[in-house]
């Protein structure tokens, strides 16, 4: 997703004043402190205190706080930025007209939502907070509140899932945790073998549970059917579908299910990708249209992939594979061309304020997986950052994206446009990318000459 949700209109930065737009300002949240505090300075080593600080307070197990809080965002902050739910802070307090976790924790602790958002520690309170008066409400007391086991329903609650099976989703992933252990950003928790006690959720089939409807629901094999709300898509289309748009969703793999099942999100995507294990969730027929891209809604298919763009740890081996072979499939069904010109960014589409799936998306390690492992071919390297592709040779044409340096390109031909005058060169060439679908100027290619070797002209 990138910076907010997103619905099929063409200025995005309108969603900025609705509260399905993932991405409300703090002012608009519900504050219960005429002063804001200002946020407190933290460090890795501060986290860890936090948590044991949180987990005192309000007897929570450490655990459990720590492995909800890497769950919802391998406990980073994300500077208080939001989800694209309207979550913040890394135990992801939110706000929207399903999920209430914020203005709980700020009557809870009596913190003002401004600092709940933005200062670490009083956001693990706050959730520490949520949790307890869950627990409390369901009765845990004294010594069975140190069984981790005994929390799942609160976890369940805590998620406020639309469902029982996407519930089940984000708490046996909490549970996963704890029992993998947690080793990041400065916080160390062992492995701990726990019986999860599942309450009301026993009788709940998980997330996945196959059924001959599920099954033929999916367009692609092995895929989860879990359908997103008639809300937020429109079902037909009056395009054909020609290209596969690569997002990152900016919140964790159940929030983000959840979050298009809500009818008030006004968005979707056809697939959700969760990072540990790169499971795969269907959410819009590939026949309908998913509310992903804006305007260009109509000829792509959307394929959401759980993390933040701003944090690497998120895409991992198993997501890679499992993203690259769910493209590929659909590009094999549909004809269309597995190159980056047709396999696109969110950014890189026309009308977008977004950024994902940015700078720690390794394309060439995706392509070439992609296309079955063949390595990607490249003939020049550029040089500079944030050198700009344009959709013509003209410094007056549309910004299709910006390539890092120095990034390796393979320029298909070369043709005459506007004259560039920078790093002390003066040269009106310009190479079109074949990744890229569009042209840069030579003055950023790694070449002795204005006129590339070897290149014909367009």
């Amino acid at each position: 997703m990138g910076k907010t949700a997103r619905v099929p209109v063409p200025k995005l930065s309108a969603l900025l004043a609705a509260a399905a737009a993932g991405a409300l300002a703090l002012s608009a949240l519900p504050s219960n402190a005429a002063q804001p505090a200002a946020p407190v300075a933290s460090g890795p080593a501060d986290i860890s205190t936090a948590f044991t600080n949180a987990s005192a307070k309000y007897d929570v197990p450490r655990e459990v706080l720590v492995a909800v809080g890497y769950a919802e965002s391998h406990l980073d902050g994300h500077d208080g930025k939001p989800s694209q739910a309207s979550g913040y802070g890394l135990m992801h307090l939110v706000s929207n007209n399903k999920n209430p976790t914020m203005s709980e924790a700020a009557k809870l602790t009596g913190l003002p939502v401004e600092q709940l958002a933005k200062d670490m520690p009083s956001n693990i309170e706050g959730a520490a907070a949520v949790l307890d008066s869950y627990a409390d409400a369901s009765g845990l007391q004294g010594d069975a509140r140190r069984d981790a086991g005994r929390w799942y329903e609160a976890v369940a609650r805590y998620s406020h899932s639309p469902d029982g099976p996407t519930a089940r989703l984000y708490t046996d992933e909490v549970f996963r945790i704890i029992g993998a252990g947690v080793q990041a950003k400065g916080v160390t928790v062992a492995p701990k073998k726990v019986s999860p006690q599942l309450g009301a959720y026993a009788k709940v089939a998980p997330l996945g549970t196959r059924t001959e409807s599920s099954v033929e629901a999916v367009d692609y094999p092995g895929a989860i059917w879990n359908p997103a709300s008639t809300s937020n898509y429109t079902s037909g289309r009056t395009q054909a579908i020609s290209s596969i748009t690569i997002h990152v969703a900016q919140g964790s793999y159940a929030g983000t299910i959840s979050w298009f099942k809500n009818p008030s999100a006004k968005v979707s995507a056809h697939y959700v990708i969760k990072s540990s294990n790169g499971e795969v969730t269907q959410m819009v027929a590939e026949k309908d249209k998913a509310w992903h891209v804006g305007t260009e809604n109509g000829y792509t298919i959307g394929i959401e992939h759980e993390g933040w763009v701003n944090d690497a740890s998120w895409f991992t081996e198993s997501m890679y594979k499992s993203s690259a072979a769910l493209v590929r499939n659909i590009a094999d069904r549909r004809g269309i061309p597995k190159d980056r010109a047709h396999i696109r960014g969110h950014s890189e589409y026309p009308n977008q304020t977004h950024t994902d799936p940015g700078p720690n998306w390794d394309w060439n390690k995706f392509m070439q997986l992609v296309n079955g492992g063949t390595p990607p071919t490249y003939n020049f390297t550029t040089y500079g950052t944030g050198v700009r592709v344009r959709e013509t040779p003209r410094l007056s044409g549309r910004i299709l994206t910006e390539l890092p340096g120095p990034t390796q390109v393979f320029v298909t031909c070369q043709t005459q446009g506007d004259t560039v005058n920078a790093e002390g060169k003066t040269n009106n060439w310009w190479a079109k990318l074949r990744d890229q679908g569009g042209y840069m100027t030579n003055v950023y290619i790694a070449a002795a000459n204005p006129k590339l070797p070897g290149i014909a002209d367009c």
